[in-house]
Parts: C-alpha cells; structure tokens; sequence
C-alpha cells in the first residue's frame, strides 16, 4: 500500500449554478482526471437541471407549474432536498422556508429583467403566505411530491450546498477520501493533506463590494457554508435590502448580522442552517445554535465594527470583535 507522501495533488473546476465548482484532492500519479473531470461536471449540471429557478425546464419549475392536489414524480435527487428543506423549516419555527419563489421575484432577485415597485414589494409582504412545510407533501419512498396549495418554490438556500455533497460522492465514488470540495463559499472536506493537516478553508469578510478575508478554518471530515448580506442585495427608496429573505415577515431579512456559518456533517444541512440562522438574527440564532449543539459563527454589525459570537458544540465560545488578521475559531463537526 501506498504511503500518503506518494499522493499527488490535483485541482480541477468548472462553470455551475451561476457560478464555479472547485475539487482539490489527493491522489495516486496517473489518475484518468479527465474522466473524473466529466463524471464532476455531470452531478453538479444535474443538480443544476432539477433545481434551478434560472432553467424553465428544470424539475423545480415544472413542480411550481404543476397543478394542486396532483402527486408529480421528481428525481430522487430533488426528493432528497425538499424533504431535507422541509426539515429545518420545522426545526427553525419557519425561519428556513423554500416556498419563498414569490418574495425572491418581487425584490428583484429571481430570474429575468423585474421592475421592482413599492406596490409590488407591498403586495408580496401583505399577501397571506402558505410555508412549504403545511403545502408540501413529499414521499421519499417513491419520489413524489404533491403540493396542497399553490406554491412559488426557490431551493437557492439549499441546493448548493447538496451540490457540494454530489460532488464529494463523485470522487468517493473513485475511491478518492483526501478532497476539499466547493461551489462558490459553500466547502466540504474529507480526511486530512498527506502532510497530516488539516484542510484550510478562508472566511470572507462580510464587506459589500470587497473580497477580504476575515479568518480561516480547519476543516476535516465535514461541510461548511456561509449566509450573509454582503453578496447580493438591492436598492429601493434609497435603502439598501439583502438578498435573503425572512418568510415570518415577508420581506428581506433586518437585524444586525452581516453572516452566519456553520458546520455540519453534509453542506446541504450547512447551507439550510446558515440562512435559517441568519434570518433568526443575532439573538435567536445564536439561542437556536445552542440549544441544538451545533457549530456557527455569527458576525454581527455594530456600528463600524464586526464582533463574532462562536458556538462550538451548542456552547458560546467567544464574543470578540472580528479582526483580518486574526483566524476564526476553529469548529468542529456535528449534524444539527
């Protein structure tokens, strides 16, 4: 058998979900990468068919397009996510909700050219809205789904991070376990370089309009990911609005946290529970983070400043005011 020292690294990418995939890992010399290339490619354009908002054709929009009352076959993949969705939309008291489609397009963050309008964006708030978990039935068994009521899904919160998850399948698939996987900040990592370190993963600092690094963490046999109001937003009225939105109000997330990230055994858990967290603001998240023993850093305005609250293992770790030249605390891994 062969030493690890032997292990050769390679690094491959490519265009998905609007933005890139990356694989680093660690291998024997001589390894078909073009074939593992393809097959990466493969799972991450797949998931981007199913569950894109963007794609007119994708499994989602035929979903959102099919009648009530009527149960529709969907891909096993898809099945996996909503009912996974639906999930943390339970465990969140409804901070997490993919039956947002309706308030992503009033505030112009959904597909196509959208004129955003004060009369519309009051129409979306005040409209009485059904969450997907009462207006979502979801059979696992032989991926069906069936809506209840008329519902405008968006599983952007979520199928990234699965994404990640597929294409940490992929090289295990070729009996490759050294690998740092990711689509755009949401990662996931298994074992360690043959150096015995552990992966290094950067967080951005949540600064609009700069790429700055805030910290880094190891990371080892998990996934993390990242929410924040620093990426996307909008302006209307000459105020500024983030992207996220808040389904117990009805509109785009307001308090003080800037980002949420969390660590997780599968960065589709990772990614659903850092903008559940998020919309939660920086009292209840934290309250929640603990309460289920999970891994989360929050980062919270104040003023000028940025000050972190650490929960590692549901107990409070740090608050401290956030600094670039200072690393993040290190998580470690649970499953919420």
């Amino acid at each position: 058998m062969k030493m690890s020292t032997d292990l050769q690294r390679y690094s491959l990418n490519g265009e998905t979900m609007g933005t890139r995939y990356t694989a680093v890992f660690y291998a024997e010399a001589g390894i078909d990468t073009d074939e593992i290339g393809e097959r990466l490619a493969s799972v991450v354009g797949r998931v981007d068919r199913q569950m894109s908002t963007w794609k007119a054709d994708s499994d989602l929009n035929r979903l959102n397009a099919a009648p009530e009352q009527e149960w529709l076959p969907v891909p096993k993949e898809l099945t996996t996510v909503l009912a996974a969705a639906l999930r943390v939309s339970q465990q969140s008291g409804g901070a997490f909700d993919v039956a947002v489609g309706d308030l992503v397009g009033a505030w112009g963050f959904g597909p196509g050219e959208q004129t955003i309008t004060e009369q519309a964006l009051t129409m979306a708030s005040r409209c009485a809205r059904l969450c997907a978990s009462a207006g979502l039935e979801v059979d696992t068994q032989r991926n069906h789904v069936r809506k209840r009521a008329p519902l405008n899904l968006d599983l952007n919160g979520i199928a990234k991070g699965f994404g990640v998850d597929e294409l940490a399948r992929c090289l295990e698939a070729s009996s490759i376990t050294r690998y740092l996987v990711g689509i755009d900040g949401e990662m996931r990592a298994q074992g360690m370089k043959p150096d015995a370190q552990p992966w290094v993963v950067a967080i951005e600092k949540p600064t609009r309009g700069v790429r700055e690094v805030m910290g880094v963490m190891e990371l080892s046999d998990a996934a993390i990911a990242t929410s924040g109001d620093y990426r996307h937003w909008v302006e209307v009225g000459g105020k500024t609005y983030a992207h996220t939105m808040n389904p117990l109000t009805g509109a785009p997330l307001c308090n003080t946290l800037a980002a949420v990230t969390v660590v997780a055994a599968s960065c589709m858990l990772a990614d659903a529970w850092a903008s559940a967290l998020l919309v939660l603001g920086e009292i209840e998240g934290p309250r929640l983070a603990q309460a289920r023993g999970m891994d989360a850093l929050f980062v919270v305005r104040d003023g000028e400043q940025l000050k972190e609250i650490s929960i590692v293992g549901g107990k409070l770790q740090a608050q401290a005011e956030a600094a670039a030249s200072n690393p993040v605390n290190n998580l470690s891994c649970v499953n919420p």
